[in-house]
């Protein structure tokens, strides 16, 4: 080759090797990329299950009443009379019910919680009490949120649950045995399906109600999955355990 011809090659030498040397820069930003979002992936679905797995053991650990029921646990009827009224607690976190749901075989009961903060309630595993609305087994609606993926996803199975299935709620003093009666998609924009008579905002409330609230469709806030259901009867917790805690086991 003439001292000409490498004349003209070296500038061709020179941007291929920088082409190749830009390419291998942006390879490597894409593999870096690549591995941060797989790590927020796992992040995501694992250890924030993990994370609000450990809170839920402290809290049910504080709970002097929270025993699962004993096998040989006497079987009541339901009451239909009015339940004991309970206070509505005054300030975010207690611990005011635990959330059976025979449909979800195998899953752990779900704490619930005042208030649906996020990072103290909602992320740490457990349902959220909508201030404001019904406590368990009081005329009105007790709205319960939860999340369905992510952070513990007590509410991941909610899309199972069918026309009268029971959802029993446990409080200290007593079980209430809600059955369930509807489900819709709605906005979140919409919250008339909390008040007190659901998509009735300025409705006198005469029946007890329950609500569950998750987003919709899965690992998405587009919109929110709501169930509905009423409340079929009550018994003291002292009498033992009702039937339909039972169901589908």
């Amino acid at each position: 080759m003439t001292r000409t011809e490498e004349r003209r090659t070296a500038p061709r030498r020179r941007a291929s090797d920088v082409a190749y040397a830009v390419v291998g820069v942006v390879g490597e930003l894409l593999i870096t990329v690549g591995v941060v979002l797989g790590l927020f992936v796992v992040w995501q679905l694992w250890w924030t299950d993990v994370q609000a797995g450990r809170v839920q053991e402290q809290i049910v650990a504080q709970l002097d009443w929270a025993d699962p029921p004993a096998d040989d646990a006497p079987v009541a009827q339901l009451r239909t009379d009015a339940p004991p009224a309970l206070e509505e607690p005054a300030a975010d976190g207690d611990t005011i019910a635990l959330l059976y749901v025979p449909r979800w075989d195998g899953h752990d009961p779900v704490t619930v919680r005042q208030g649906v903060d996020r990072p103290t309630i909602l992320d740490t595993g457990s349902g959220g009490h909508y201030p404001g609305t019904a406590m368990p087994g009081g005329t009105g609606n007790f709205a319960v949120a939860g999340h369905r993926t992510t952070y513990g996803k007590p509410f991941n199975r909610v899309a199972e649950l069918e026309t009268g299935d029971a959802l029993v709620v446990r409080t200290p003093e007593a079980w209430f045995v809600y059955r369930v009666t509807s489900h819709q998609i709605v906005l979140p924009e919409q919250v008339d399906v909390i008040a007190p008579v659901p998509g009735e905002p300025e409705a006198a409330p005469e029946r007890a109600m329950i609500t569950l609230t998750a987003c919709h469709p899965m690992f998405s806030a587009r919109e929110r999955y709501i169930v509905h259901g009423e409340l079929e009867g009550w018994m003291p917790v002292a009498d033992g355990v009702p039937a339909a805690l039972t169901e589908g086991a």
